[in-house]
């Protein structure tokens, strides 16, 4: 099947109904997107599917064949995308596990919403579990992100 991957197109030669999560890990080398629960429980898994958040571990690779998925690894070759900044510049990080899908439902939050209040923020990245309890600088982050990209 092809996939579309960060404007790249794949063919892989893999079983219909393997999860999008492995192939991006082990087939593609996209290692950014981390196995949590294999649930869709606690949003490491997140990639933009069409711009929409998506759990990739619960999710065929045959269902997004035809679509454009972005992991984090394609926001931005250098890490400077907005999301990726405030990130940074907030120091949200703790141990990081969780963060490439924080990252990935906050981007898909702001794209629908450009000045998120702190519910909006609070209810789209609700599903996305951090085990470090850094809720107060993500939610600090999202904000900071709308500001770059508005500025």
């Amino acid at each position: 099947m092809k996939l579309l991957v960060n404007d790249t197109e794949h063919e892989v030669f893999v079983p219909e109904d393997m999860p999008l999560l492995w192939v991006l890990r082990d087939v593609l080398g996209l290692t950014g997107t981390k196995y949590g629960c294999g649930m869709a429980l606690c949003g490491a898994c997140t990639v933009l599917v069409d711009g929409q958040p998506m759990r990739s571990c619960v999710r065929p690779a045959a269902a997004v064949a035809g679509r454009a998925v972005t992991t984090i690894e394609g926001l931005s070759a250098r890490g400077d995308q907005p999301v990726q900044r405030a990130w940074t510049e907030v120091d949200v990080v703790q141990c990081g596990y969780c963060q490439s899908g924080q990252i990935m439902a906050a981007v898909a939050l702001l794209r629908a919403r450009p000045k998120p209040t702190d519910a909006d923020i609070d209810a789209a990245l609700s599903g996305n579990l951090c085990r470090c309890g850094t809720y107060q600088r993500i939610r600090s982050a999202v904000h900071r992100a709308a500001e770059l990209e508005e500025g």
